[in-house]
């Protein structure tokens, strides 16, 4: 698939990492892969030079994600930790965090896993219960969270939680850094049938004692300073689908190329070529959103890059199933055998629709914030 409007800079880094993803290939090594990734600077691309990064942006980044899962490698932990957890302590964190984190984070050494996603608020982020109370100068937080990825590779966790406004009495939510090791903290792996090298799990804090330096930014900042992280997460999660429906296409079209039945390669008949090259449609304009949703997000248009991210990430939901879906019906029966890599990606593909938000939810705000339609709820 050939990048369109990119740099010459953007160009290079896609080839480099293709290139990176092919020698570790679908059978990767998660650790191996990581190690080289960090060591070439791909995982700290978006993070500030100043800190060891790339001094790029989420643009950077997505390539390299999307090019990790177009060879069937894909870091899922790079959504997290350099797209949310270095964007947001980059943007919002004192110079003390910056120092301690993003070097570490920039070179692959330290890992940050986000935990937003609580059992009862489901996709409504104002019914959050995770809540933070003032003790002395510490903070003490108590909640459940569920479904957080790469928890036991983490060195901490970002936790979104709940303080109180002390002049309106509400909630607003706040960022905290919370420690693997900190009392109080405790983690229970999800029984997944989805097959993926990052674990879930479901994370209990139970009067976790914080220092007040564990806040991230301003207490008074609010959704601000949580929809920096949510944003590049959106765009992330549609250079991981995109990635993926490549990979799965590819895989198809060899296929499609070399399989003969009727004295001629089943590509050449219209109802498998077809299917194929709408999927490839799907994908490249998946690609155009997520590539106008990074740039707004990179030039600071977090209004923009609101919208566009939500778009890119449902159309890449869609675009990503189709296009796995197409690719194991092209196989037939070996679209379901270990050797061509496929079926495992029936569910994974399904990933992209139902999280980190749903496409029902990614309906709701283009229907409310974009064309202006009343709520139901």
């Amino acid at each position: 698939m050939t990048p369109t409007l990119e740099s010459e800079e953007h160009k290079a880094l896609r080839s480099a990492v293709a290139a990176l993803g092919k020698r570790h290939g679908r059978t990767y090594d998660r650790e191996a892969l990581w190690a080289e990734a960090a060591k070439l600077g791909y995982l700290g691309v978006n993070l500030p030079e100043a800190y060891g990064g790339g001094g790029g942006g989420i643009s950077e980044l997505s390539i390299v994600l999307e090019e990790l899962g177009a060879a069937g490698c894909p870091l899922l932990m790079m959504v997290v930790s350099p797209a949310i957890c270095g964007t947001v302590i980059a943007r919002f964190g004192t110079d003390a965090q910056k120092r301690e984190w993003l070097p570490g984070l920039a070179d692959g050494t330290r890992t940050m896993a986000f935990g937003i996603t609580e059992p009862d608020a489901g996709s409504n982020s104002h019914r959050i219960t995770t809540t933070a109370r003032r003790d002395g100068t510490d903070w003490l937080l108590t909640g459940r969270k569920v479904f957080i990825s790469g928890v036991d590779l983490a060195d901490a966790t970002l936790i979104v939680g709940r303080t109180e406004d002390a002049r309106t009495g509400r909630l607003k939510p706040c960022l905290f850094i919370v420690p693997r090791d900190a009392p109080g903290f405790q983690r229970r792996a999800i029984d997944m049938q989805l097959d993926a090298v990052e674990k879930q799990f479901e994370l209990t804090l139970d009067d976790v004692r914080l220092p007040a330096d564990a806040l991230v930014g301003d207490e008074d900042a609010g959704l601000l300073q949580l929809f920096a992280g949510l944003n590049p997460e959106r765009i992330m999660t549609a250079a991981f689908a995109v990635g993926m429906g490549r990979y799965a296409l590819a895989q198809a079209l060899s296929y499609a190329k070399d399989r003969s039945v009727w004295n001629t390669p089943i590509g050449a008949h219209q109802a498998i070529a077809h299917p194929l090259a709408q999927a490839h449609i799907d994908l490249e304009l998946t690609r155009l959103m997520m590539q106008k949703a990074a740039h707004l997000y990179d030039a600071g248009d977090d209004v923009g890059a609101g919208e566009a991210a939500n778009m890119a990430k449902y159309a890449a939901g869609e675009a990503c199933v189709k296009a796995v879906d197409q690719a194991v019906h092209t196989l037939g029966g070996n679209g379901l055998t270990r050797e061509f890599g496929l079926a495992s990606l029936i569910t994974a593909a399904r990933v992209a629709r139902i999280a980190p938000v749903s496409r029902e939810m990614i309906l709701n705000y283009v229907s409310h914030q974009t064309l202006g339609l009343p709520k139901s709820y």
